[in-house]
């Protein structure tokens, strides 16, 4: 189905879904990205994404796979991909180099740079996904190959190669942050994992979902906290004496001290920063689904947006602005397991929103009603101007429509 520009009321909307308060600097970089998953019978065609894409301003995408029909649909548009590397591929990958070259110069180097890849994520919750058991062995190897298969094209400065985790690999849960561990089984692969982030400077991903804390005990986890609200009841971490007013940066800052708890100096895997590849709440879901409203899905990814686009860090690293990944562009009605599996996407499969965001203020700004988007002097910015083009909302707050990469050898 083809997707029609809104109208005015329309539009704003799809402009409150990704609008993003940020300072107006010839460097900022909006700091929210979209998952663009495509587990259904219904979605519209990958032509038509980079339009819509444009239309909101969103100019950071993370794919699942590295099709070719969908990388050509996003040639030429300016926007920022992060692609994934399909499990099935990582044996080879990790067991030969020659595969990890074919692999970078088909769904690398033909590409780019009409296409603009920032990052490779190998595999997805490889270390405790259903093939844990035969892939985790191979993670390691193959992000190894692939830098350094990369490195031989000249591309490894442009495009990074990381990973993403589900939460799964903690021991503990994320209260208290400070008490956060890896399970012991998976550390012989972890250790080496951060060693490679350490290494290659690129991120760890994670996969971080409030929701499923929440729907798992919500006597026990205030609905609001989980939220992200302004305002929640905010706990303090009796290790740290570090003050958690949402669940997501408490979840963050786990991952963080297990990084810490794992590795020591000589290890060389401190340091690593950490980013959200996922996170988002389904806007329905079965009857014992606790909080799967699109009630609920508005202030969770309204808050998320006000959230990251502060450009804040977490309580245990302030200095280091928060990145995010919101699940999903589209509800996908093929993903298997409950029915909220297939209700976290912003949008319907015609292009129209969920639901519309709350909490979130700000003006109508220039939007363009090309299918690409538009490339500025500090890096590419989305279809909604020249990159940093800003306004003031009513309460003083300046905002941005337009994701744009700060200039920096890759931004992710």
């Amino acid at each position: 189905m083809a997707l029609h520009h809104p109208e005015p009321p329309l539009l704003i909307i799809l402009l409150l879904l990704i609008a993003l308060v940020a300072p107006s600097s010839a460097t900022s970089a909006a700091l929210v990205g979209i998952n663009y998953g495509r587990v259904g019978d219904n979605l519209p065609p990958s032509e038509t994404v980079p339009r819509l894409l444009a239309s909101i301003g969103v100019g950071r995408v993370r794919l699942y796979d590295a099709d070719p029909a969908v990388l050509r649909a996003f040639a030429n548009t300016g926007v920022e991909l992060v692609v994934g590397m399909p499990d099935r591929c990582l044996p080879p990958v990790a067991a030969d180099p020659a595969e990890a070259l074919a692999w970078a110069r088909a769904h690398v180097q033909a590409f780019v740079p009409a296409v603009k890849i920032v990052a490779i994520t190998v595999g997805n919750e490889v270390l405790t996904g259903a093939n844990a058991s035969s892939l985790a062995h191979c993670l390691v190897p193959a992000m190894e190959n692939l830098h350094g298969a990369l490195a031989s094209l000249g591309l490894d400065r442009d495009v990074a190669v990381t990973s993403a985790h589900s939460l799964a690999v903690l021991a503990t849960p994320s209260y208290p942050p400070s008490g956060a561990v890896f399970r012991p089984d998976l550390l012989p692969s972890v250790r080496p994992l951060l060693a490679f982030h350490a290494r290659t400077g690129s991120p760890i991903f994670v996969n971080a979902y409030p929701y499923f804390a929440y729907a798992s005990d919500p006597s026990g986890v205030a609905l609001e906290y989980a939220l992200l609200d302004q305002g929640s009841a905010a706990f303090t971490d009796p290790a740290t004496g570090l003050r958690y007013a949402n669940l997501l940066h408490a979840q963050v800052d786990a991952v963080h001290h297990a990084i810490a708890a794992a590795t020591s100096p000589s290890s060389k895997g401190g340091g690593v920063e950490v980013r959200v590849s996922e996170t988002g709440w389904p806007s329905a879901g079965d009857a014992n689904e606790t909080g799967a409203t699109p009630e609920n899905a508005a202030r969770y990814n309204g808050n998320l947006m006000r959230l990251v686009a502060a450009q804040k860090g977490t309580p245990l690293v302030p200095g280091t602005p928060l990145r995010a990944y919101v699940f999903a562009l589209f509800n996908e009605n093929q993903k298997e397991g409950p029915s909220s599996e297939r209700n976290y996407g912003l949008f319907k499969p015609d292009g129209t929103p969920a639901y519309q965001l709350v909490g979130v203020s700000m003006h109508q700004g220039s939007n363009s009603n090309s299918n690409s988007t538009s490339t500025s002097t500090d890096g590419i910015g989305g279809g909604g101007g020249d990159g940093e083009a800003s306004t003031t909302g009513p309460d003083g707050e300046s905002g941005i429509f337009s994701i744009s990469a700060a200039s920096t050898v890759r931004s992710i």
